[in-house]
């Protein structure tokens, strides 16, 4: 359990490492992917992108 937990964060750590460099790459601007403004803050939903880094995942995982 605790094992999966550290994957987990380690996961999130690199994922918000990556955000940048993912940005200049034209990923979170793609269409599903929303932004807006609520209070003040600003929130990011990227659906679209979630869904090709997953299907990218799983397909580098299946040759593996």
């Amino acid at each position: 359990m605790i094992r999966w937990i550290i994957v987990i964060f380690l996961a999130l750590i690199l994922i918000s490492w990556f955000t940048p460099l993912l940005q200049k790459l034209g990923l979170g601007r793609l269409p599903g992917d929303f932004r807006f403004k609520l209070f003040g803050r600003e929130f990011f939903l990227p659906f679209t992108t979630t869904i090709l880094l997953s299907l990218l995942a799983a397909g580098i995982a299946k040759f593996i």
